[in-house]
């Protein structure tokens, strides 16, 4: 879905600041090896996670959803020096791939990877985040959020990525389409929920940032 034509889509890419070289391998690697190479974040919206994260500079950084790696790294670069992402997702066949930029990486310490299902991991982890991001199945996207909501610490940030569909969730529903439903769902307690404020930015596929009161 674009949102700006094409020429001044390409010139606000020129004008904003580039992607570190590590993320331009693992960029390259995604495409080049990995099925749905859509899914990754790629280099204008890492450069938005990025200045959010050294915006805030949180100490526990929580993602839902890792692909290749490509996020975590990004947000990585905002954290402070004592802090530690973790990351979640369900396909152990990205472990290896994500391990190897990880380490690559100057942050390969402090970034700890979970396999499996984030509805259990999630509550397994004991620290309180600054940062959220989620970037998974969005059927589940309001269970994450009733799930992190009370793990945040006063101030955190959450972001949600991929809120607008496609534009999806502005045209009429098909009954079958459990996805869009969820998601407007989802947007939908977003902008009500008290314990938040929040703004659906018009970023590529839609990012909500949502600021806890």
């Amino acid at each position: 879905m674009d949102f700006l034509p094409e020429k001044l889509d390409d010139y606000v890419v020129a004008h904003s600041q580039a992607e570190p070289q590590i993320l331009k391998e693992l960029n390259r690697e995604t495409w080049q090896t990995v099925l749905n190479p859509r899914m990754l974040s790629g280099g204008f919206q890492g450069r938005v996670l990025s200045m959010i994260s050294k915006l805030i500079q949180p100490k526990n950084i929580l993602e839902i959803g890792t692909y290749t790696g490509y996020s975590a790294l990004c947000m990585a670069e905002g954290m402070r020096a004592e802090g530690v992402l973790h990351t979640i997702d369900k396909n152990e066949e990205l472990y290896d791939l994500q391990r190897k930029y990880f380490d690559k990486s100057e942050f390969g310490s402090q970034i700890k990877q979970h396999v499996g299902n984030a509805l259990e991991i999630i509550p397994s982890i004991e620290d309180k985040f600054d940062l959220v991001f989620i970037d998974a199945d969005k059927a589940n996207y309001s269970n994450y959020f009733n799930l992190i909501i009370d793990k945040m610490n006063p101030g955190g940030v959450i972001l949600s990525d991929n809120v607008l569909w496609s534009g999806k969730v502005i045209e009429k529903l098909n009954p079958k389409d459990v996805d869009t439903a969820a998601l407007l769902e989802y947007n939908k307690l977003m902008n009500e929920d008290d314990r938040i404020e929040t703004v659906l930015l018009p970023i590529r596929d839609g990012l909500t940032l949502s600021r806890v009161k």
